[in-house]
């Protein structure tokens, strides 16, 4: 009897981490790929991940949590742009995020920007969908704002 509880926390914990565990990309040209073949848009994450309160309050309360990871998985390929202060960080990817930092204008941390992204000559082209930030609440309303950026809009 032990052994069949024991092998059903295992299971269930299991089951538990792996729901919380999700793929986020760091290049966005790798990311693009998958966008284009998976037909999901791109969420960018713009974060300060060592030194911004509210990009860490918004990954413990909404991107860490069971209910993101299940509607990500569904809806989005992830990308962490991150902007560090204390981890280093590969010159290649801090111009990458410099460069669509600009590109979308954000201006402060937490930002989340769904896209469309194409290559067109080389050239990354963005198709904005709309961008959200922080959200009080959790991850309920949070994913009810990423649902409306993502609803097409009815002409």
């Amino acid at each position: 009897m032990k052994k069949a509880i024991l092998t059903l926390f295992l299971v269930l914990g299991s089951l538990t981490i792996q729901a919380q565990e999700l793929t986020w990309q760091t290049d966005i040209n790798k990311a693009m790929e998958i966008s284009k073949k998976s037909k999901k848009p791109l969420m960018l994450f713009f974060t300060g991940s060592d030194w911004c309160g509210w990009c860490i309050r918004l990954q413990k309360e909404v991107l860490k949590t069971p209910e993101f990871a299940k509607w990500a998985k569904d809806n989005v390929v992830l990308v962490e742009l991150d902007f560090p202060r204390r981890t280093p960080q590969q010159p290649e990817i801090q111009k990458q995020n410099m460069e669509l930092q600009q590109a979308l204008g954000v201006r402060g941390y937490p930002t989340v920007w769904f896209v469309n992204a194409t290559k067109k000559d080389g050239k990354i082209n963005l198709e904005q969908l709309g961008s959200t930030g922080y959200v009080a609440g959790g991850p309920t309303p949070w994913l009810e704002g990423a649902k409306q950026i993502l609803t097409p809009k009815k002409a």
